[in-house]
């Protein structure tokens, strides 16, 4: 598409006049940092890429020039061309310097929308990996590991979530390792764990006990290399781990282990290695939580002393004497206890400060760390100062800040404490969703006529693809499979949101994590690891709380700025209040009788760095949109991202496909009238051979009535049916028996000149009527037959845009069917604007003209043919149990295959983004406000100062109610009104 592109672009500049696509402006010089070598600037100038962007707004070549002129102003292009009467712009750019979405806001910058439509890069080879990354205090830290990580060569795109302290990482293997990310980020001064690498289905991490030498471990990788299947095996000698990658279809856990225990005479033990799985990601987070939390205590231990002898001790008249006396000149016994106390916690217990704003302004940016690190300085060496003076000079009496510094690390520490604690709980959908799967198997060993032989319990890790495993009732089913023995019921409404138990027998698909109810199965496993389906479903929640929601670049912007700016402010605070008080410029009464003027204004400095907390911006976010997406992954609804969410919570018309959308998708035939002369099964069996071909469900609902005719019912065989095509939206064709077989709708009929007779008309006239759908077969060019198909109105369909109505969204149909069965139904469901006959781009078409109408787009179908709709629409739901193919191309997914979960994933977004609102209200009115305040703005009138350890703890609290804001999503209940609904069983004979 975008080579198509280029070439329309350059064929065309001739005819477009003034108007050209050929390029005025020159691209900027690529500029290589120093020390760049040739071969690397070699690799840069081969990785070239393509995007193409979509360009609202523009309207003469002016408009044109001024985009080709902001995208050339950035570093990294290589050539960019402006076609302003298609709206495109076609970008050739270096990844290393430059990527999409800073092009797209250059665009945006210049007055114009833009949106990316294609990147070339999407079909270069690429691995994603994922990094978690600890030591990141705020919104500043994630941003700029973000920077670092696109600035690589060969990354295609990198994500940094702060809320999860994980980076995704796109690249391209063949340029770059995962060990440069790492190295990297640690020289950020950040430590960081390898979680995946790869694809995650055939990566395995293995634990080796009992090995002493590293050629022991070389022995081992040699032995796995040599099994079939086995891609690569990485070794880690002092961890005693290996990391195998493997194609699953041919090798797995288990093999492995027994390769190893079974070397030595069996002194090596095997198992899979915990970190970077689910429980390695739970272990990390208790770790960093335990962490937190004994530094706070040990704080505490030296810091209650300090507030003891400086806010209590001191108004007790024996034990303030005993404080005053004085070792040295004017230095107190007091001043030397608070010292000495006060000095671990600033040095040890507080280094983390050190370390992290050291390493951050090496980078070249400011942090959280920065802000800390100032303000206890600050205190802290001025108490230091003036006690030593006290102590050298025999009329100074010295007055110190040491509980200032001391309580300010222990607030701070007890914040970040309650806000990792906090964190963790936002992500508990993932934790609930993983804990579906059950901890061991039985696993069966069967003979060549397919007896068991034996029984043995293993991990469910360790199931390979084709194992055969029992599941016994009550027991989960351990893996993605199909049922080769046994009869039994089977609740799937852990991953389908369906209550009522699914019957299954020999033949039958299974699902891991779903419960078996009485009988006993055997279960093949085909899916296994990362590639079942409950697997699926938690990498897709994972994806959807990495990704950043639009609205969370304005709180990135704010956080370039921040740091710099509070420090600015603080010292600014400083230099007001000394200078004041030098000059007489208040009264001073006013200085409290335990400092001067300047120990005053070294408090109120403090007080500003110490209280502005980029953190809550950062925060306000990420938490809500994990939140969200985990509740919305409880109730069945997989939202995939902050985009996905923002979209949502506008959406103010829902377009909705009729067959599997609105009705319930399972069509039986319920009449058949022939034109023709011709037994009723030869018929059946030419019309059955062709759609058999076809994926559609009225299709597969005509084979299933066919069978009725045949004696191999279970498994009948159709006559061969050549030249086979599907005419999407219309029906298909193919010759059968050296006939040329057509079904389809009228249409499709006119369209290959075969005449429709009165008769035919008049049926198709009664069918309609009756909502159901005809179906018209012609048989070497003359009309044979006509079917009625029936596929009724879900239950709750009329409820559902009854509530969508009382929202104030609009409801269209949009279906490939007739006319008549079209209206019948959209009148049963309470749909006014309907569109029937239409052809996949037409579908696509209608979301386009709605968008052009001023609407905010939701388009909720299940089909191959809705697809380009999803796409198009600004929010694409698909129905659960749809098609790979739309569930892919849709933003949100419904796994219930309820339309009810229509107006809970809105309702869900409308409520997110409340809380995001909120969020952002509290972050930024509390640094509007706590800045003055800290700053003295009250102290003039009132007489009201906000000490710094004050300061402090309102900082910490600041972020700790920021993710407690958004974790009260965790209690969102759908519409009340979504209960009333009537349940209705729909009987089909």
């Amino acid at each position: 598409m975008v080579a198509k592109f280029l070439e329309l672009t350059c064929l065309r500049g001739v005819a477009y006049g003034d108007i050209s696509p050929v390029p005025h402006y020159p691209s900027m010089p690529i500029r290589y940092p120093k020390g760049f070598s040739e071969q690397e600037k070699s690799v840069v100038e081969g990785s070239e890429t393509r995007a193409l962007f979509s360009v609202s707004g523009m309207s003469c070549s002016a408009c044109a020039g001024s985009v080709e002129k902001a995208v050339k102003r950035l570093p990294g292009i290589k050539e960019a061309v402006v076609d302003v009467i298609n709206g495109r712009a076609l970008v050739v750019f270096y990844p290393r310097f430059v990527n999409e979405e800073s092009i797209r806001e250059a665009i945006e910058d210049v007055g114009f929308g833009a949106d990316l439509i294609e990147n070339e890069q999407s079909e270069r080879a690429s691995q994603v990996c994922r990094i978690q990354i600890n030591g990141m205090t705020c919104t500043t830290c994630s941003s700029n590991v973000e920077s670092a990580l696109r600035s690589i060569p060969g990354v295609h795109k990198a994500q940094v979530a702060l809320a999860t302290v994980e980076a995704e990482i796109h690249y391209d293997p063949s340029i770059m390792t995962t060990g440069h990310f790492l190295s990297t980020i640690e020289d950020m001064g950040y430590d960081v764990t390898l979680i995946s690498t790869g694809d995650d289905m055939s990566n395995i991490q293995l634990k080796v006990d009992g090995v002493r030498t590293v050629h022991s471990m070389r022995m081992l990788e040699k032995s796995i290399l040599a099994l079939p299947g086995v891609e690569n095996v990485e070794v880690e000698p002092l961890l005693s781990k290996l990391s195998v990658s493997y194609k699953s279809d041919l090798t797995g856990p288990r093999s492995f282990i027994n390769v190893i225990e079974s070397m030595e005479s069996g002194r090596y033990k095997a198992g899979i290695f915990s970190q970077g799985e689910a429980g390695g990601r739970d272990a990390r987070r208790e770790e960093e939580i335990n962490r937190y939390w004994r530094s706070f205590l040990w704080s505490l231990v030296f810091t209650l002393p300090v507030f003891l002898l400086s806010m209590v001790f001191m108004y007790i008249p024996g034990i303030k004497h005993g404080l005053d006396l004085k070792v040295i000149n004017m230095m107190s016994i007091g001043e030397v206890l608070r010292w000495a106390l006060a000095t671990p916690v600033q040095f040890i217990i507080g280094w983390r400060f050190y370390t992290g704003a050291s390493k951050a302004l090496r980078r070249g940016f400011a942090n959280m760390d920065v802000l800390i690190a100032l303000g206890t300085n600050a205190a802290y060496f001025y108490s230091a100062y003036s006690v030593l003076r006290a102590a050298t000079t025999p009329n100074f009496k010295g007055t110190d800040f040491f509980e200032t510094s001391s309580m300010l690390i222990s607030f701070i520490l007890l914040g970040k404490y309650l806000e990792v604690l906090a964190k963790g709980k936002t992500s508990e959908a993932i934790a609930k969703l993983m804990n579906l799967a059950p901890e061991t198997a039985l696993l069966l060993t069967l003979d060549s006529e397919g007896n068991v032989v034996s029984e043995k319990e293993i991990g469910s890790q360790l199931i390979q693809k084709n194992d055969v495993v029992k599941v016994v009732p009550g027991a989960k089913v351990a893996s993605d499979g199909f049922v080769i023995w046994g009869q039994s019921h089977v609740n799937e409404s852990m991953i389908t949101g369906e209550a009522r138990p699914v019957a299954k027998r020999a033949g039958d698909m299974v699902i891991g994590g779903t419960l078996n109810e009485n009988g006993v199965l055997h279960v093949k496993a085909t899916r296994v690891g990362s590639e079942s389906a409950l697997s699926q479903i938690v990498r897709l929640v994972e994806c959807a709380q990495m990704a950043k929601a639009p609205v969370q670049k304005f709180a990135d912007r704010i956080s370039k700025y921040f740091v710099p700016l509070v420090i600015v402010l603080s010292f600014l605070t400083w230099l007001t209040w000394f200078l004041a008080g030098k000059f007489g410029a208040y009264p001073k009464s006013w200085i409290p009788s335990s400092m001067d003027s300047f120990q005053l204004a070294l408090q109120f400095g403090i007080s500003v760095m110490v209280i502005a907390c980029p953190c809550a911006l950062g925060l306000a976010t990420p938490t809500a949109v994990m939140v969200g997406t985990g509740v919305g992954a409880s109730q069945g609804v997989l939202i995939k991202g902050g985009q996905a969410l923002e979209s949502a919570h506008k959406v103010n018309c829902i377009i909705l496909d009729k067959t599997g959308t609105l009705t319930v998708g399972k069509p039986v035939v319920v009449s058949t009238r022939l034109l023709r002369n011709m037994v009723l099964r030869d018929f059946y069996d030419v019309v059955a051979a062709t759609e058999v071909n076809s994926e559609h469900p009225l299709a597969k609902a005509i084979v299933e009535y066919a069978k009725k005719f045949r004696d191999d019912e279970e498994n009948p065989m159709w006559p061969a049916a050549r030249e086979f095509i599907s005419i999407t939206g219309h029906g298909v064709k193919a010759i059968v028996d050296d006939r040329e077989v057509i079904i389809g709708n009228k249409g499709l009929m006119l369209e290959y000149k075969i005449a429709v007779p009165v008769e035919a008309e008049d049926l198709l006239a009664e069918i309609e009527a009756m909502a159901q759908t005809g179906i018209l077969v012609a048989i070497d060019g003359q009309l044979t037959g006509v079917l009625a198909i029936s596929d009724p109105l879900k239950p709750g369909a009329h409820e559902v845009i009854s509530i969508l109505k009382s929202m104030n969204v609009r409801s269209v149909m949009v279906t490939g069917d007739n006319w008549g069965t079209a209206r019948s139904i959209a009148t049963q469901a309470g749909i006014e604007t309907v569109m029937a006959e239409a052809k996949p781009e037409q579908k696509a078409e209608k979301v386009k003209e709605l968008q052009a109408s001023g609407y905010t787009v939701g388009m909720v179908g299940d089909g191959i043919n809705d697809s380009p709709a999803l796409v198009a629409a600004d929010v694409g739901m698909a129905i659960g149990a749809g098609t790979d193919i739309a569930i892919e191309a849709a933003d949100i997914v419904l796994m219930k295959s309820n339309l009810a979960d229509v107006i809970t994933a809105i309702d869900l977004s409308q409520k997110t983004f409340s809380r995001i609102r909120l969020n952002y209200m509290w972050a930024l009115g509390y640094n509007l406000l706590g800045i003055p305040i800290a700053a003295g703005a009250l102290f003039p009138g009132i007489g009201f100062r906000l000490p710094p350890w004050v300061a402090g703890a309102a900082m910490a609290a600041s972020s700790v109610s920021v993710v407690c804001c958004s974790l009260l999503l965790r209690y969102y209940k759908r519409l009340k009104q979504l209960d009333t609904f009537e349940v209705r069983e729909i009987m089909i004979d």
